[in-house]
């Protein structure tokens, strides 16, 4: 055994080489397991976590990879620096508490709110009122510049996205898929001594003419330029094909291949065998979608990512004509999660959905939200019925209104006139008739009939 102060001997010194690596990114599995174990965030939430956070453009993704954004920098030193304890790990862990504890009814909804606006219920907390109130000297120029080590580069993230920015008022776009951690000096530089506006991409093999990626009013696109002895005017004139640029593209990244591609487009997916109709896939204003012409008719699908321009076929285009058509912005309904069988009290179906607020369950007619405790993966039918009762039991009585009494509607002047005349004339009637009366003379004795006496 060796004590302290003991030497030893070397017996060999082998080198071997030790390389340190970056912790993986989170993916939303792992980042959902990390919030379970700080406390933060339940099971039947977690779904919407990580919705909102890529919402917002705090993340994107790699594959299942989740990238945090420049934005999510900024926020974050902003909640940092002035509203430390709304992001402190142990703050939130007791407010997820409370609210399971309101959810479950045996904490008081509004004496919970009221602690967190005013700093009320004798917690340390001084309420968010008052941290608002104390954020008075917030610099958003200071909380979102980033020095880049090495370079005299400062990266900001402005209301159009991060950019590059230099003391000489140079400025460099940065593109939206370039991680945080990738932008160093060298990438910076070069970021900086890119063209912008403009780039030129090569030659169409078929036509010869110069493809470019240019920034446009409306957004970046591609377009072809004419040779010089192309004309451009009159009956003959030529005109340049146009694309627009996805949304998964940028201008500084699109190659010569994916530019030919939007340039081809509209695609010809094929005919209706029915009626012999052609059916067209191209990318419009609102997004991509499917043409179906018919000598001067047309009819239209949208289709469900830009992706589907390029390989949707024929088969899987007639089955969406053959469905009805969807208004603009109108979301076609939810599939269910899973099926829980029939409630016993309203005799419907029983479906699991996934909602704005969490998953919760249905028969149709009445919607109960899952607890705390409960799993979307393992729920019951049994525990859904008891859901639902509960739901039930707690639903507000409705209070049936009196009905107002009817007015009656006021007379027509029109008919008021005339009815009072017809009054008038009665009465004057009446008048005659008892005037008639009064200047009747008084009965008097019937004369006796006279006696005829014959001649003699």
């Amino acid at each position: 055994m060796l004590a302290a102060g003991d030497s030893v001997t070397a017996l060999s010194l082998e080198a071997a080489p030790h390389a340190t690596k970056p912790p993986a990114r989170y993916t939303e599995a792992s980042l959902s397991k990390v919030l379970e174990e700080r406390g933060i965030g339940r099971p039947s939430t977690s779904a919407s976590i990580m919705s909102t956070i890529i919402d917002r453009g705090y993340v994107t993704k790699r594959g299942s990879a989740l990238v945090p954004t420049w934005t999510a920098f900024a926020v974050n030193r902003l909640m940092e620096e002035h509203f430390g304890v709304l992001v402190d790990y142990g703050f939130t862990a007791r407010m997820e508490e409370r609210l399971d504890l309101v959810s479950s009814g045996e904490g008081a909804r509004n004496d919970t709110l009221d602690a967190f606006y005013r700093g009320r219920g004798g917690s340390d907390f001084v309420g968010l009122l008052e941290l608002l109130a104390n954020a008075t000297e917030i610099d958003p120029r200071e909380l979102s510049a980033f020095p880049i080590e090495g370079s005299d580069a400062i990266l900001r993230v402005g209301r159009y996205g991060p950019y590059l920015d230099r003391n000489d008022g140079v400025r460099a776009n940065v593109p939206d898929e370039l991680a945080p951690d990738e932008l160093d000096a060298a990438m910076a530089e070069e970021l900086f001594n890119r063209p912008s506006g403009e780039y030129t991409l090569g030659n169409d093999p078929e036509s010869g003419r110069v493809v470019m990626a240019k920034a446009g009013r409306y957004g970046p696109y591609v377009t072809e330029v004419l040779g010089e002895d192309e004309p451009t005017k009159g009956r003959n004139a030529v005109k340049p094909r146009t694309a627009s640029l996805l949304s998964t593209m940028a201008l500084d990244t699109i190659t010569l291949d994916d530019a030919l591609r939007l340039l081809a487009l509209p695609r010809m997916v094929g005919a209706d065998s029915a009626d012999g109709a052609e059916i067209l896939a191209q990318n419009g204003r609102y997004g991509p979608y499917l043409t179906k012409v018919l000598g001067d008719t047309t009819d239209t699908r949208s289709l469900e990512s830009e992706d589907a321009i390029f390989n949707v076929t024929l088969d899987e285009a007639l089955a969406l004509f053959a469905q009805p058509k969807q208004r603009r912005g109108q979301r076609a309904a939810a599939q269910p999660l899973r099926t829980l069988g029939e409630d016993p009290v309203s005799g419907g179906v029983i479906t699991l959905r996934e909602g704005r607020f969490g998953p919760y369950v249905t028969d149709g007619g009445v919607n109960a939200s899952l607890r705390s405790g409960d799993d979307a993966a393992t729920i019951t039918p049994e525990r859904a019925h008891e859901l639902l009762a509960d739901r039930r039991d707690r639903a507000p009585v409705k209070r049936v209104k009196k009905a107002a009494a009817k007015k009656k509607a006021p007379a027509k002047k029109s008919a008021a006139k005339k009815t009072a005349a017809k009054k008038t004339a009665a009465k004057k009637t009446a008048t005659k008739k008892s005037a008639a009366k009064k200047k009747a003379p008084a009965k008097k004795t019937a004369a006796a009939p006279l006696e005829v006496v014959p001649a003699t």
